[in-house]
């Protein structure tokens, strides 16, 4: 190819990356062969599309061009195979070994036998050569940086890795300059040249009139600087680019008609005989034809030519006003945008099957059962507000039908609840003929409006619209058939035209037109307007099955996702104007269990869920952005809505519950609420908001429906979080009424004195028995349990799947095994720095469960969880390690405390100490990471925590905690983030204290009393941060609540040893990662207990109950209580149980 060709391909390959055809332009990179675009090689090496990277590849290499080639392709090949042995799938394994892999044992045949041997492996990371083989998406980050070691060697990359340097549009400057020619030499030019193509040269027709002056130069090709005079319209009109024609009803819905079957064109519809007040449209719709419209560009480049083209100047001359060629503004899309941490999660009680945010209430969600419940939460105070069980209100108004059937299966589930626009109004389908409505008063009453009989059968989906702006409810049913009701039940249309049971509707307008779309079981997609004609549009939906339909929150874009009876689901975006599919999105497996659901959010993201595992996409992008499974516990194909900001994502679960997700706006919204975490407590601050009624159109039964809550007060948290005086050792005031003041119950909390009031299990022994156990952990799957005990020895226990356990997870209901691989090897670390009394044990888990490091006293040593052999070690004492902490986005760097009261930041691979890091005066006790803040904060037995930034290491701020008058700064202090990773659990021997870790300020703070007096050890939250497990030196535990700090419950030496003669102690505790109320306990005598509440009462410590503001406990009324300050020495004793430091 000649050079001005190889050229051109450059200015098409700018042309296409600017008019965003993505796939146009890697598809020209790959066949011309002429640049190799490294940004698009490795996104698709770190999503692991192998067949795409491969297919890339080819365009500019095989596999037997050269050395570097052939290691290119064995190191993704060898990732793939990798990968499918990490999730245990063999058959793929096999499969990539014949295919792909086999080609290299030409070359090297040792090799080859090697990684077939990895086979019979049932962990790869057994083979020492890939022990330290981490995640997936380290392991992929790792590889690509040889291959693009690789690439840049190679020299069949020489000169193709660069992009030319091009102004910008440079092809279409050159199509202008070519057209400017043209223009000049034309016979007869006009001043307004019509520019109708690029296929042939221009041409100005001649005129019929007196010939015109001097040509003026076309607007598009007008200097960039205008000149004072009369303005015409630039060539949008009747240049190259000519945009569409304005009509007098554009709308989408119409490109769909035009391109309908004509047998579709037409079909009956019944309109049930009734007045009504909805205007209809005009039956004849205009077909609009949409032409990609392209804005022509004027570039510097071309302006010394249009000077010297310009015609003399005279009287009359007209100029042209300049094109606008700003660029358009683009929206930087990050992962942080996306809701992906678990903030909290719900216990519904039943199979969720329908969710729905409130339309203006961010935190309000409704969900529907599959008992027929219908309940309303509020995410911010994790209270269900009201529920709904299901009832037929009116019997004797529904069909003789329903009348003879239901008495004979009258299980009913919800199968959909949607929100009004409003937020005024709740619409229930149910799996029997029956919708329900209900009106909404804030903030917890849901009150009947409507019960209609309105199909035969399930009910599949119901929905709100307002065509000629009266609220309307729609319907679609088992029976094929849609429906449109008023407020007051009367049948206002039913359109008929689906061969099969409807499964969803999508009512839409465009402008004017008012519209709904309908998708059936057999995979149609039908449309119709309000009126007599019948379906619009009549086409199938990928997969032929059940799909849902969903516009984007602004209304531009449709997308549609759906899976057919053979599994295989399809999520895709169309272009109305053509009614074909614009883009389908990748990213599903081929085989998907049920019919995967999704929504939208922020005009920008797409998330479905399938596979256990919520994925999401870009609106723009056809590859998967990334997945997450919420910390597990998700169903095959899990339900799942976003608020209406994008901010929070409900997700159902297996145990009939639902996780909300949030990105870092979201837990900033419901961090607004802590001062709101009891209902009775949610409803007084709810009396502050300023709302106004709310307008409904409708029968008078619903008129007077009061507005959905409006506003959310955010709390001031500058003031309760200042130190008591008292703590810093100041006279107590006269008026020990706290400045910052606000209702809160008087908790009450059970105690647990006996095995019978909880499930406990004790360990199975082990040789090492008997030695003090130093640090414990849950493995993060939850089906394993480890313990770190003095004389720097590691035991682990697996629970196993069973009939009494079939998730395998840990339990208190079943004892687990001893577990140690077949070779007999035991976690034993280095003790040669201190005397094992003295020793300090640390100990971390990389996030996959695969390796364990710890140390005690000597050396840290990096262990394999499978065959419990040392990896390596490193960092020998002096100073010796007292703390361990992964960093949480790469396994590979590792935050070691040390006695010294020295950080090091060590990086494993390399085998380095990055940075050293000093800001406390005694040893390190502690290391927390936040991703959602970038910062470590630590803690020492200064009684010092220091706050430090994870991009710099630089140190941010020191905070000493606030010890009791008197008490020297010493002893552990402990450290560690809730599941959001914005709250600060710190532990001391002297107090539990939660601070605000953005701004380092503390918010509550509990201090040893009564029953609980003897000195604090060990702290930790549970799983969803919901709790926090406490242990003391005296035996005792206790249960808060980690919103407040309020005790919920004690248990009891004597629950847990019952011959307890309290000489043992639990030093230790551990929370499941998985079950919000499991915990373990190591003790001091080496025993470990994992204890959880009787199956009866599924967590600890009774639900406060109140009464017309009061709070019942034992029996008795209590008036509500503000919070207290911290007591005096003096009154500490005098105090109730529940004292806490706001």
């Amino acid at each position: 190819m000649s050079s001005l060709s190889r050229e051109l391909v450059f200015l098409i390959l700018q042309f296409l990356d600017e008019e965003k055809f993505k796939e146009s332009v890697h598809r020209l990179e790959q066949e011309s062969g002429f640049f190799f675009n490294i940004k698009y090689f490795e996104e698709k090496v770190l999503n692991g599309e192998w067949d795409e990277v491969e297919k890339y590849l080819s365009g500019f290499t095989k596999v037997d061009d050269n050395r570097y080639s052939m290691k290119i392709f064995f190191e993704i090949r060898k990732q793939k195979y990798l990968e499918a042995l990490d999730k245990h799938d063999r058959g793929k394994a096999v499969e990539i070994l014949v295919k792909d892999l086999k080609v290299f044992s030409t070359f090297n045949e040792d090799l080859y036998k090697e990684i077939t041997q990895l086979l019979t492996l049932e962990n790869f990371r057994e083979n020492e050569q890939l022990s330290k083989y981490g995640d997936t998406k380290s392991a992929r980050s790792i590889m690509l940086i040889e291959l693009k070691k690789l690439i840049e060697a190679n020299p069949l990359f020489r000169e193709k890795l660069i992009f030319p340097t091009l102004k910008a549009s440079r092809l279409r400057t050159l199509i202008n300059q070519s057209l400017n020619w043209q223009h000049q030499l034309c016979k007869n030019p006009k001043q307004n040249p019509d520019i109708k193509t690029l296929f042939i040269d221009h041409m100005c027709s001649p005129s019929s009139g007196p010939r015109p002056g001097p040509a003026s130069v076309p607007p598009q090709l007008a200097s960039a600087v205008p000149k004072p005079g009369p303005a015409y319209a630039p060539l949008s009109s009747h240049g190259p680019f000519p945009p569409p024609q304005a009509a007098a009803n554009p709308n989408a819905l119409a490109g769909w008609m035009a391109n309908a079957v004509a047998s579709s064109a037409v079909q009956p519809a019944v309109i049930a005989a009734a007045n009504t007040s909805i205007g209809l449209p005009p039956t004849q719709v205009p077909v609009l034809k949409h032409p990609r419209q392209m804005q022509d560009y004027q570039t510097a480049e071309s302006e010394p030519l249009m000077k010297r083209l310009r015609p003399v100047p005279h009287g009359d001359e007209v100029t042209y006003p300049q094109v606008n060629n700003s660029p358009i503004p683009q929206v930087n899309l990050s992962l942080d945008d996306l809701p992906r941490f678990v903030a909290c999660a719900l216990a519904q009680g039943s199979n969720v099957t329908s969710m729905d945010f409130h339309p203006s209430h961010q935190t309000l969600l409704l969900v529907g059962s599959g008992n027929g419940d219908v309940s309303l939460w509020e995410i911010g105070i994790r209270e269900r507000l009201a529920t709904k069980s299901f009832k037929v209100w009116e019997m004797n108004s529904c069909s003789p039908q329903f009348q003879s059937a239901f008495p004979k299966e009258p299980s009913v589930s919800t199968t959909r609840v949607a929100w009004s626009p409003d937020g005024s109004l709740i619409g229930v389908a149910f799996t029997k003929n029956l919708i329900h409505l209900h009106a909404f008063q804030p903030p917890t009453e849901l009150r009947q409006v409507l019960e209609v009989d309105a199909h035969v059968g399930q009910v599949n989906d119901i929905a709100f619209s307002s065509p000629n702006k009266q609220l309307c409810v729609i319907t679609c049913g088992d029976d094929k058939l849609i429906k449109v009701w008023d407020l007051n039940g009367q049948r206002l249309f039913v359109f008929e035209g689906h061969d099969a049971p409807v499964y969803s509707v999508l009512p839409h307008h465009k402008e004017t037109i008012q519209f709904i779309f309908s998708t059936s079981m057999d995979g149609k997609i039908k449309a119709w307007l309000y009126d007599l004609m019948g379906s619009r549009v009549d086409y199938d939906a990928p997969g032929h099955w059940c799909t849902t339909m969903l516009y984007s929150a602004d209304g531009t874009r449709l997308f549609s996702c759906g899976t057919s009876k053979d599994g295989e689901s399809f999520l895709v975006e169309w272009n109305e104007s053509e009614g074909a599919i614009k883009r389908t999105y990748n990213g599903f497996r081929k085989k998907s269990t049920g019919v995967v659901q999704f929504d939208t959010a922020q005009n920008r993201f797409l998330a479905a869920g399938e596979d256990n595992q919520i994925k999401f996409w870009d609106f723009d992008n056809t590859n998967m952005l990334t997945s997450i499974d919420a910390e597990g516990s998700l169903p095959s194909s899990p339900r799942l809505r976003f608020n209406k900001d994008g901010n929070m994502l409900a997700v159902t679960t297996v145990e009939g519950g639902i996780k909300i997700l949030a990105n870092t706006e979201g837990m900033k919204l419901l961090r607004q609420f802590s001062g709101s975490r009891t209902l009775e407590a949610f409803r007084a601050h709810q009396q502050q908001y300023e709302s106004s009624p709310i307008k409904v159109a409708g029968p008078p039964s619903v008129t007077t429906i009061t507005p959905s809550i409006s506003k959310v007060e955010i709390l001031d948290r500058n003031s309760p979080a200042r130190p008591s005086p008292i703590l810093n050792g100041g006279a107590e005031p006269s008026n020990p009424k706290p400045k910052f003041e606000e209702a809160a119950e008087k908790s009450h909390s059970s105690e647990i004195l006996n095995p019978q009031q909880c499930r406990v299990i004790n360990m199975p022994e082990t040789p090492d028995s008997g030695k003090k156990v130093g640090r414990l952990l849950y493995t993060n799957s939850g089906v394993s349990l480890l313990a770190l005990t003095s004389n720097g020895v590691q035991r682990l226990w697996k629970w196993g799947r069973s009939e009494q356990n079939p998730t395998g997870r840990a339990t208190a209901s079943v004892v687990p095994q001893h577990w140690q691989p077949n070779s007999g090897n035991v976690m034993a670390n280095d003790l040669s720095g201190a005397p094992p009394e003295e020793a300090i044990p640390c100990i971390a888990l990389s996030k996959n469960d695969s390796y364990v490091m710890s140390a005690c006293g000597g050396k840290v040593s990096l262990f394999n969880m499978m065959t419990f052999k040392v990896m390596t070690t490193f960092m020998p004492p002096p100073p010796a390690s007292s703390y361990l902490a992964f960093h949480p986005q790469d396994n590979n760097i590792i935050a070691i405390g040390m006695d010294d009261s020295t950080i090091h930041i060590y990086n494993v691979r390399v085998d380095e100490v990055k940075t050293k890091m000093k800001g406390h005066s005694k040893r390190i006790t502690g290391l927390a990471f936040s991703s959602a803040l970038d910062i470590l904060v630590s803690s020492g037995a200064d009684a010092q925590l220091c706050v430090w930034n994870t991009d710099s290491w630089e140190k941010k701020k020191t905070v000493p905690i606030q010890l009791p008058p008197g008490k020297p700064a010493v002893g552990d202090t402990r450290v560690q983030f809730n599941s959001d990773q914005t709250r600060l659990l710190v532990v001391h021997e002297t107090q539990l204290a939660i601070y605000d870790a953005s701004k380092m300020e503390r918010l509550f703070q509990w201090v040893p009393q009564d029953a609980l007096s003897a000195p604090i050890l060990y702290a930790t939250y549970s799983c969803n941060s919901q709790l926090v497990y406490a242990s003391f030196s005296d035996g005792n535990i206790a249960v808060f609540d980690s919103e407040n700090l309020r005790l919920r419950c004690r248990i009891a030496p004597t629950a847990y040893m019952p011959n307890s003669n309290g000489q043992v102690y639990p030093c230790v505790l551990a929370a499941h990662p998985q079950e919000p109320t499991q915990f373990a306990l190591g003790l001091t005598d080496g025993g470990v207990r994992v204890l959880e509440p009787l199956e009866s009462d599924r967590k600890w410590g009774p639900p406060v109950s109140t009464e017309n503001g009061l709070s019942i406990s034992n029996g008795r009324q209590q008036q509500n209580a503000p919070q207290l300050a911290l007591p005096s020495p003096a009154t500490a004793g005098a105090q109730p149980s529940d004292q806490i430091q706001r």
